[in-house]
């Protein structure tokens, strides 16, 4: 065969430490069909400043596969949701082979067509706080790669045909495909006149979607005359690849011809006949959906010069158990993103005979709707046994409907198809299930009704039972209950949703409660957040008496805004908002850093200096607002202004000092009593704040920086004495035949000089 080669990539992203599913990286690719091989090439490499990270510690990465839908994982081994079912996927872990690069590889042979799912993370880490831009950050960054390799024009097998092979020396193999239409029952694949060396040295295998791997249903033709494989409840709407192999060391030519029979479970007694008009095809009603496929076309296929295909007879032979029932559609209401609800006709109450199921049919969008969560709900009537022991099974089957010739079989599983089992009876009368990111496609359910008796189970008599229905699809389970947020997650044109769990409650609905925070602990958390803003009545008590009002103005602002964020910021249910969390976080944030700007510019007493020192304070409102609209959580956030307000308290002090030859502030008691205990408070409350503070402590860490920073602003905030009617005498130096007049309280720094200012001379 002829062999294509095609390439993906995606661009590098930042890996996140595990959490939740909301902090993966997931990728998203699509494989053709009739890929043979499929290389996944995974490049990882670490980054720090913009260089290569090569101090950057090693950090396990690990990589989940599955196709159809995103990968349902579990790494923290967590507990699911009740009635939630968890489909299987495929885990990698990578190590480091390099100081600041590692590969990895991952082959998948004959993989199956369609969309495949990659997701990515770090290791859980400790949950540390770190403030941005204080250092630079460790990146781990992945980028996928796919290569496929896939095979054009494979032979295509109609059903009812002979296709005719000479298998050359060199040829190992030959492969063909077939279209499976719904509504078939049974595909039976047979070699005839094979001939060869040594009888028939043949196998044929038989898979489903994708070209067939070694472990796929095999037949050897040499133990077993004739040679048929039957596959029995096949796939609806797909292609089945037909791979008659050589045995290795055969020599000479192998001939043989090779021909596929559908089964229409419509009509069991007959098989699909080779040309017959698609309206005539089914004896359905055509609301119940067209069984069309490529055996059921209007004109005969086409034939090649080198093959040889006619019509083979079609005896009839009946097989137990494949007659197929009508299946009822749903009707498909979407509400909005992954909030779709599925309607029956008629519903949504259903009759479940005792002779015969009820087969209903949901339909799944490709890619719009495995991001979600389908829900199903079944509720039995009890009042519609009429007394008997019944129970109604329920069988959910992907692409197929389960329909077994056992009438008192109640499993939804056979060789070749899964499914999931649902069961309700006058003792448990409600039952559901849950599968998050299902794959897309056709999903089927089986309603059946069977009476327990000493045997086991045996069908009803004069029973038919009524069941409320109920399928939705859903972003997540129960929305991620009290303790959790169901967030809306897009990586490149695909949306998926996930659930953000909080308080300690983990798993993938935010209902494992191992390391839930209990009630009084919540309450304990938001009590010690809130009252801790007490600590800034002593300094507004202090700047209010020193008559610093616009100081004083400012810590009420941050004390209230910051009681009551973080009063909204709550993770559990112990949780209070008066206004929007955006604005309660903007004013906090706000006030936290004006704080720092009025306490630094009124301690550099710049009226004498500055006539309008207003000027500033109104400045400082106007760039602080600007920053925190640009980044809220950014380093020069916090540095910047309390740098410029610094350097200008430097420069005002410096300026007096020189004017007037003599340290300024001029006391000793100021220094050791005030200024350095102020500063080494601000100096720890900094610390705690930047390289203390995680997850874990955040509390109390948080709740003692509250203290801390109150605290330092009654320290370093500067005094003000009320202004006295009348000033003492003042002593006076003669020189030149004038009098020098100096305030000693403005010298030593204890009085503001804009209240007792000297502006007169006095005349010897």
């Amino acid at each position: 065969g002829l062999f294509v080669t095609d390439y993906f990539t995606r661009t590098p992203r930042k890996l996140s430490p595990f959490r939740s599913f909301a902090s993966i990286e997931l990728f998203h690719f699509h494989i053709p069909e009739d890929t043979v091989i499929a290389v996944w090439n995974l490049i990882t490499f670490k980054e720090q400043g913009g260089t290569f990270g090569d101090q950057c510690p090693d950090r396990s990465i690990t990589v989940y596969f599955r196709s159809g839908a995103p990968s349902v994982i579990n790494p923290l081994h967590t507990h699911f949701p009740r009635d939630t079912a968890v489909p299987g996927s495929f885990a990698l872990t990578l190590t480091w082979t390099l100081p600041n690069r590692t590969t990895g590889v991952f082959n998948v042979t004959s993989p199956l067509p369609g969309d495949w799912f990659l997701a990515a993370h770090l290791p859980k880490d400790e949950g540390k706080i770190s403030v941005k831009g204080l250092y630079e950050e460790c990146q781990y960054l992945f980028q996928p790669q796919l290569i496929v390799q896939r095979l054009v024009n494979i032979a295509v097998l109609y059903p009812g045909h002979v296709t005719e092979q000479s298998m050359a020396p060199h040829n190992r193999s030959c492969l063909y495909k077939v279209f499976v239409p719904s509504y078939t029952s049974r595909v039976l694949v047979e070699v005839l006149r094979c001939r060869g060396a040594e009888g028939c040295p043949l196998w044929l295998r038989v898979r489903a979607k994708a070209p067939p791997l070694h472990n796929s249903t095999t037949l050897d033709c040499r133990e077993h005359t004739p040679c048929q494989l039957a596959q029995d409840l096949p796939f609806w709407q797909h292609w089945y690849y037909v791979l008659v192999e050589k045995h290795p060391g055969v020599p000479g030519t192998v001939s043989f011809q090779v021909t596929v029979q559908l089964t229409d479970c419509s009509r069991p007694n007959l098989a699909r006949p080779p040309f017959l008009p698609s309206s005539a095809s089914m004896n359905m009603p055509h609301s119940f959906g067209s069984a069309g496929g490529l055996a059921l076309g209007d004109s005969p296929p086409p034939t090649s010069p080198n093959d040889t295909k006619h019509p083979v007879p079609t005896p009839v032979t009946s097989h137990t158990g494949e007659r197929c029932w009508p299946v009822r559609p749903t009707l498909r209401n979407e509400l909005d993103t992954f909030s779709v609800h599925f309607y029956i006709f008629f519903g949504p109450n259903v009759s479940v005979p005792p002779d015969r199921p009820a087969v209903f049919v949901i339909n799944l969008l490709p890619v719009l709707d495995s991001g979600g969560v389908l829900n199903l709900e079944l509720r039995l009537n009890v009042s519609s046994l009429c007394g008997e022991n019944v129970t109604v099974f329920g069988c959910l089957n992907h692409e197929v409907p389960l329909t077994s010739s056992d009438n008192t079989s109640i499993t939804c599983e056979t060789e070749s198809l899964a499914g999931f089992l649902l069961s309700v009876n006058a003792t448990a009368s409600l039952s559901r299930l849950r599968i998050p990111y299902p794959q897309t496609g056709s999903w089927y359910l089986s309603l059946r009704s069977l009476c327990a008796t000493e045997h086991g189970f045996e069908p009803c008599t004069n029973v038919t039972a009524e069941v409320y229905l109920r399928a939705y699809l859903s972003p997540c389970i129960n929305d991620c209950g009290i303790y959790g947020q169901c967030k809306l997650l897009r990586t490149n044109n695909y949306l998926y949703a996930a659930c953000e769990c909080k308080a300690g409650w983990n798993g993938w609905g935010c209902t494992d409660n191992a390391e839930a925070f209990s009630y009084g602990f919540q309450l304990l958390s938001t009590l010690l957040l809130c009252l801790s803003n007490v600590m800034f009545v002593p300094p507004v008590a202090i700047a209010v008496r020193s008559h610093y009002l616009l100081e004083a103005a400012v810590y009420i602002f941050t004390m209230f805004f910051s009681t009551f964020y973080h009063a909204c910021d709550q993770p559990g249910i112990v949780v209070f908002c008066i206004m929007e969390y955006d604005v309660l976080q903007f004013c906090d944030f706000l006030g936290s850093l004006m704080s720092v700007w009025v306490t630094v510019i009124a301690m550099a007493r710049l009226q004498p200096i500055v006539k309008q020192a207003s000027v500033l304070y109104l400045l400082g409102a106007m760039l602080l607002s600007m920053a925190l609209q640009m980044d809220r959580h950014g380093l020069w956030n916090l540095l910047g202004p309390s740098l410029f307000a610094l350097g200008i308290m430097a420069v005002a002090w410096t300026a007096r000092t020189i004017r007037r030859r003599h340290c300024y502030p001029p006391t000793w008691k100021r220094w050791a009593f005030y200024l350095c205990p102020g500063a080494l408070i601000a100096a720890a409350a900094v610390l705690l704040y930047a390289f203390v503070e995680t997850e874990e402590n955040y509390f109390y860490i948080h709740s003692i920086w509250h203290l801390l920073i109150a605290g330092s602003v009654g320290f370093l905030l500067p005094p003000r004495a009320k202004p006295s009617r009348r000033l003492g005498p003042l002593p006076r130096r003669k020189g030149c035949g004038y009098q020098l007049c100096v305030n000693e309280q403005e010298e030593l720094g204890l009085v503001d000089p804009a209240v007792a200012s000297i502006n007169s001379i006095c005349t010897s």
